[in-house]
């Protein structure tokens, strides 16, 4: 009598455990098909927007026969009603009249095609040899040739590190300018 009642309990329990077991791949089966349908969602409505969609694009920007900066990404969105290329995971390469170059990377970035005109945002970094800048996103004016971020930036360097609430820099004569809280540290070997 006793084992009988304990193979019915045994026997219930296993029962029980495949009902859970089959309950939980439901939830994730149904689960991954609703993120699966968002996520290509997503992608259908960008690409509905985009008039040409490429993969790993490249793009140079010249004034005078002179080159000014070069972009590289993994891919770009360009929308012709707006006058937009959307890339993705860009870097991109600023040529100095010195000779030297200042290097940017981000998540991505907005160029209106018209005017040369970025909006880079996501994880950014901007570097030469002498600096590195991160911030959350940055502008490019290319008439001007400079390089804003109205958003917190933070600077470090062999010689300095800094905190400032915005800051520009001139491509054409490579200054900075720092402007609402600015904190930092210079080191001994700096000369103002």
């Amino acid at each position: 009598m006793i084992t009988m009642t304990n193979k019915k309990k045994l026997k219930f329990f296993l029962i029980s455990i495949i009902f859970i077991i089959f309950g939980v791949v439901s939830a994730i089966f149904v689960g991954y098909r609703h993120i699966s349908d968002k996520e290509d969602k997503l992608v259908s409505y960008i690409q509905s927007k985009a008039n040409i969609s490429i993969g790993k694009a490249h793009q140079t920007a010249t004034r005078n026969g002179i080159t000014e900066w070069s972009l590289d990404a993994a891919s770009v969105d360009y929308i012709n009603n707006k006058n937009q290329a959307i890339f993705h995971d860009l870097s991109v390469k600023f040529f100095l009249k010195d000779k030297t170059n200042v290097y940017l990377k981000a998540d991505r970035g907005i160029l209106n095609t018209d005017s040369n005109d970025m909006e880079i945002f996501g994880n950014v970094v901007v570097e030469n040899v002498s600096y590195r800048l991160k911030c959350d996103n940055l502008y490019y004016k290319h008439n001007g040739r400079i390089i804003f971020s109205e958003t917190p930036v933070n600077i470090t360097g062999d010689l300095f590190n800094l905190v400032a609430d915005s800051m520009s820099l001139d491509l054409n004569t490579n200054r900075s300018i720092f402007e609402g809280k600015v904190a930092g540290t210079l080191h001994e070997k700096i000369t103002l």
